[in-house]
């Protein structure tokens, strides 16, 4: 079989396009075809877009560095103003997001932000572009372009994702806007199954997403979170997490995604919340670790664990156990309210405490940078830090 060539990127990003917003070149995706000895022919499929897709995923699983997520939908959002006894409106949602924006050297310690589409067009509270903002920090905008969980129809009460239906075009107008990787997370119940459909249509819709974002542009960050939710200890949890990830990298090969492109963002390996067995950090990272083992190319540079409930010491200690010895990947964090949660509380909505509030920001992502390098040590953290965070049968 002849061989074939690997296409190279015909765009060329130019920072001050990127910064600026100004609109860009939107390539098409490309075909090279491939002549083989035998009569019969076949294509491989690759994007024009394949140099920056490897790179924006590199440049996000840097170092010591991880990703912010702060893309809770407005209704979320809603939730976590309240729980500090603020009404859910715009101002306030973006008085919140500035202050997580512009904490002084946030970009030490994130490589990206996740988006909700508000805040990818909205700006600070002084006039200036969110995206601008992050950029300035080095910290590579992201963007969730999933449409929420709905019941999946002839499941055992689960659900699935919906999003794809207008997906590419959303995508290239959110690549216009600054946005480099996507977001897309669809959920597994171990209480309610999982069922073979569910996991099928997760994957699925996982590798679909992956595909459409790719030739975009967009980097995917791959999440199927199995949720915390049940009794169940943690071997059966490894045992779902097996078929789960073996049905997504199945339908992610079926559909041609780039591996050397994409971002994973897995549960760790975790007891249900409800177990009466309890997992040390270091449990939960040879379970962990055993599944990426198993399940996991090495061509995927980086897994950005989600923390799911857990507390905001406990995510970090697991994280930290992970990197206790060399693996193949970056092994870190995207973390929403395990980065969140003493930050909000300590703002309250009050313009005198941001420096403050942002300061409890920093100390949570050094924390959790040092845990990707493995150098946590865990001294020193406030006992509202080890407070857990799951809620049973929590709609996001």
């Amino acid at each position: 079989m002849a061989s074939t060539s690997l296409l190279k990127s015909s765009l060329v990003l130019n920072k001050s396009e990127f910064v600026k917003g100004q609109p860009l070149r939107h390539p098409s995706a490309s075909i090279v075809r491939c002549q083989p000895v035998s009569t019969s022919a076949f294509t491989v499929r690759a994007t024009s877009y394949a140099d920056e897709l490897v790179k924006t995923a590199k440049t996000v699983a840097s170092p010591g560095r991880g990703i912010l997520a702060m893309d809770e939908s407005n209704a979320t959002c809603g939730k976590r103003l309240a729980s500090i006894g603020l009404e859910n409106t715009e101002a306030n949602r973006q008085a919140y997001r500035t202050l997580l924006v512009t904490a002084p050297g946030l970009g030490q310690y994130i490589s990206g932000a996740i988006l909700f589409e508000e805040t990818l067009y909205q700006s600070t509270t002084d006039g200036k572009k969110m995206v601008d903002v992050l950029v300035g920090q080095g910290i590579v905008p992201g963007i969730k372009v999933d449409k929420g969980l709905v019941p999946l129809a002839g499941s055992n009460n689960e659900s699935w994702c919906q999003g794809l239906d207008g997906l590419a075009s959303r995508s290239a107008a959110y690549y216009q806007q600054g946005a480099r990787f996507a977001k897309w997370r669809t959920v597994v119940s171990i209480p309610n199954g999982p069922s073979a459909l569910a996991m099928k249509e997760a994957a699925w819709g996982l590798a679909r997403y992956a595909a459409i974002s790719q030739d975009n542009g967009l980097v995917p960050i791959v999440e199927p979170e199995i949720l915390l939710d049940g009794e169940h200890g943690i071997d059966r949890t490894f045992e779902v997490a097996q078929k789960v990830w073996a049905e997504v990298f199945f339908y992610l090969a079926e559909n041609n995604v780039m591996f050397e492109g994409i971002l994973l963002k897995p549960s760790m390996v975790t007891p249900g919340a409800e177990s009466k067995d309890k997992a040390t950090p270091q449990q939960v990272a040879e379970y962990t670790l055993s599944l990426l083992k198993r399940r996991i190319p090495p061509a995927v540079p980086g897994i950005m664990f989600l923390s799911g409930g857990q507390s905001e010491v406990e995510a970090t200690l697991n994280l930290n156990a992970m990197n206790q010895a060399p693996n193949p990947w970056h092994v870190s964090f995207s973390y929403a309210r395990a980065l969140q949660n003493t930050c909000l509380k300590t703002w309250g909505g009050r313009p005198e405490n941001v420096k403050a509030a942002q300061d409890t920001l920093l100390i949570r992502a050094k924390a959790n940078s040092l845990a990707q390098l493995g150098k946590y040590t865990g001294e020193g953290e406030s006992e509202d830090a080890k407070k857990g965070m799951f809620v049973k049968g929590y709609v996001y």
